[in-house]
């Protein structure tokens, strides 16, 4: 489901609202495979409440998790390719995709902490200094480099959207940190002093962003911590025991500091994938399959909100017995680049408090990009050649989120009978938003167009979802 319009065309073909649900009908807002343009109707209530041969049935007596957003990330490629267009161009495509009415709304922004795969040119951190020395009283310390293109693009999307969060995540600590003296590669020096001087680096990006006039929310210590090597682009291998060093001596940090942003830990996928459990076999170590469970059964827990999870391997289905486990804690996917509506509707179903795409942007090459990922899509794609914008499959399926679902909201019971047999393509998860509307996101994995009826309280409508098609249905009250 990809179209392409030039930046300037965006405005007439993407930047009409959808039509706003009156208390006796129902927004739908459909999209389907080889459609590009969105089906935006009405729907009417019927009442009493009939039932069909498949029924969602919701239940807003039966609350869950609260939603703190839908996004992606604004990378040092993503800013790159962006600044491509020219400004005009620019702001047309950061409207279609911060702007609540006239675009899809991204609530949720991950924020690398240096530079991740997907920088331009060279890795960087803020505070390098030359091979050999160190810099623990963080003299060196800069974010030059996000002011150039980064925090300009960072503080438009959330002048766009004012509820916008960010969560922000290191690839790497400095160099100087690390065993092998390099961010590509290695482990954390295990002492003390370094512990210490991580944290207050850490501590300095928050306050150096918000003197910025950017709010970080939620912040983790490593991305990835169990994925081993990685030759060409930042990375360490940050074992639990030493991420709960890091978080033991973070917590204290970010609140004598005066900073309310809170830690996430893990930040990796839902399984431990094949490799990275071969890596560290090969490496001789302890490929940590608990990693998450390990971390949260240490001190530091009591410094962590929750837990991040990526989408590269395993099922969302994890996340649920570890909320169950630690009750207390929250869950949220932090990234998945080229997952889809149903991802996101299997995230929510378990606790996921978020669901944040990759590369807000990248050109027609899948870049630039350092290393790893050569096949990535941006939820746009700006062509550097021709400066037409593809807005892709992501950008639909994070629109039907977050357009319809904003922070605050909270996840509610969403039950799928199906009588004709004892399965049903039909994935459905919903939502009572802030301003006590109800918004119902649903997907048809079927082959062929599914009729089903939805029941909420006294009252149904029906709806024919053609196939793969998402559908967000939204209305006035319960």
């Amino acid at each position: 489901m990809l179209y392409t319009v030039t930046a300037a065309a965006a405005a007439v073909t993407m930047a009409t609202g959808p039509a706003t649900a009156g208390p006796q009908t129902v927004h739908e807002w459909l999209t389907q495979p080889g459609v590009t343009t969105p089906t935006d109707a009405q729907l009417s209530w019927q009442s009493p409440a009939a039932s069909g041969a498949t029924t969602v049935r919701l239940d807003p007596g039966v609350k869950f998790q609260s939603v703190s957003g839908f996004g992606a990330a604004i990378t040092d490629s993503a800013a790159h390719v962006l600044y491509g267009l020219a400004p005009a161009a620019r702001d047309e495509v950061m409207k279609n995709l911060f702007d609540p009415r006239a675009g899809a709304g991204i609530s949720f922004l991950r924020q690398p902490i240096g530079a991740s795969d997907f920088a331009v040119g060279q890795d960087y951190s803020f505070d390098d200094v030359p091979a050999g020395q160190t810099d623990y009283s963080l003299r060196h310390f800069s974010i030059a480099h996000d002011e150039a293109q980064i925090l300009p693009l960072v503080r438009q999307a959330e002048k766009l959207n004012p509820k916008l969060q960010i969560v922000a995540s290191p690839w790497s600590m400095p160099g100087w940190m690390k065993t092998g003296g390099s961010m590509i590669d290695g482990k954390l020096i295990d002492s003390p002093q370094i512990y210490r001087a991580y944290a207050a680096y850490l501590v300095k990006f928050l306050q150096a962003y918000q003197k910025a006039g950017v709010h970080v929310d939620y912040l983790t210590v490593q991305n990835e911590p169990q994925a081993l090597e990685r030759k060409n682009y930042p990375g360490t291998d940050l074992p639990w025991q030493q991420e709960a060093k890091v978080i033991e001596a973070l917590g204290p940090a970010i609140r004598a500091a005066g900073l309310d942003t809170k830690i996430l830990g893990f930040d990796h996928n839902w399984t431990e994938h094949p490799g990275d459990i071969a890596s560290h076999q090969r490496a001789g170590e302890d490929p940590q399959p608990e990693y998450p469970y390990d971390l949260l059964a240490t001190n530091a827990a009591k410094w962590m909100a929750g837990t991040a999870y990526h989408c590269y391997y395993g099922s969302p289905d994890a996340q649920t017995p570890l909320k169950a486990s630690y009750p207390g804690k929250d869950v949220f996917m932090t990234e998945c680049e080229g997952g889809d509506s149903s991802t996101i509707i299997g995230v929510m179903q378990n606790w996921g408090r978020s669901s944040i795409d990759w590369n807000i942007a990248l050109d027609e090459n899948h870049g630039p990009h350092l290393g790893g990922c050569g096949t990535c899509n941006g939820t746009v794609t700006v062509n550097s050649q021709t400066r037409a914008v593809t807005y892709n499959d992501q950008y639909r399926d994070i629109e039907h989120f977050s357009k319809f679902v904003p922070p605050g909201a909270v996840h509610i019971a969403a039950s799928v009978v199906y009588t004709s047999g004892t399965s049903t393509p039909i994935q459905a998860v919903a939502f009572t938003n802030p301003d006590r509307s109800t918004a119902l996101v649903a997907l048809n994995t079927a082959k062929t167009a599914q009729t089903f009826t939805v029941v909420s309280g006294d009252r149904s409508f029906d709806a024919t979802v053609p196939a793969g098609a998402t559908v967000t249905f939204h209305w006035s009250g319960r």
